[in-house]
């Protein structure tokens, strides 16, 4: 059995390829045995695989997650929890409520997305990219995203939030490629009856966002280059963001 397997940001670059082809004997391997595997082929890059996930046709897989041949399989690192004229494309949720794009973001434009004459608040929580971190001199940030599955992952935030507090609406957008200093990366746009639900639901969407959606980030200084994965601990996406 023969399964490519997908690799983003900082593992990607260890390994020196954005994909990989992986044979095994059996019809149907782990998750796990995926994991252990993809460390032995590629040693130098096996602490990046050990804090990875595997996720299977664009859901994050436990261990013992069956994968079987035809499977869409990619290997995860941590997500970047943390703190022009040329026109790209805009990849959108089949909602229309969440989209990645390389273009500038407009929080107008985001926003018009969930106001409506039956709520009464509205919040847009704009991400920026900041100058300063620890000392340190940002140039930019470079976004990348597992754009299909990234894009799920921000419509189940939608359904989780519309779950918690009914008849909310959330619509949210993240820039992938070059962001500049103080330029936006991330809308999220609420809109509730009242506004303590658009406080709450907002924080909610960011903090779920930055723990489960695979997106990374990478700084960039005048002196090198970082890929910024999880700096809360050890980074688990099956378990519900700390909020």
């Amino acid at each position: 059995m023969n399964i490519e397997v997908l690799l983003f940001a900082g593992l990607a670059e260890h390994i020196g390829s954005s994909r990989v082809t992986m044979s095994f004997t059996e019809p149907s391997v782990t998750a796990g045995q995926v994991k252990t595997q993809l460390a032995a082929n590629y040693p130098e890059a096996a602490a990046a695989i050990q804090s990875s996930f595997i996720a299977v046709n664009q859901e994050f897989a436990a261990l013992e997650s069956p994968i079987h041949e035809g499977d869409e399989v990619a290997v995860i690192p941590p997500v970047s929890g943390g703190d022009g004229l040329a026109s790209y494309p805009v990849f959108t949720s089949s909602d229309g409520l969440h989209i990645i794009t390389q273009n500038p973001l407009s929080p107008e434009e985001i926003t018009a997305k969930v106001i409506t004459a039956n709520h009464g608040a509205t919040l847009a929580f704009v991400g920026t990219t900041r100058e300063m971190t620890e000392g340190r001199r940002t140039v930019h940030l470079e976004y990348e995203a597992y754009v299909p599955m990234a894009l799920n992952k921000l419509s189940e935030i939608s359904r989780e939030l519309a779950e918690r507090w009914p008849g909310t609406l959330c619509a949210i957008a993240h820039k992938t490629g070059k962001v500049d200093i103080a330029e936006a990366s991330v809308i999220i746009a609420v809109s509730a009856p009242h506004r303590d639900i658009c406080y709450d639901a907002s924080r909610y969407a960011i903090e779920t966002l930055k723990h489960k959606v695979p997106i990374w980030k990478k700084e960039i200084w005048k002196d090198g280059s970082e890929w910024k994965g999880s700096q809360l601990g050890p980074w688990n996406p099956l378990a519900p963001p700390s909020t």
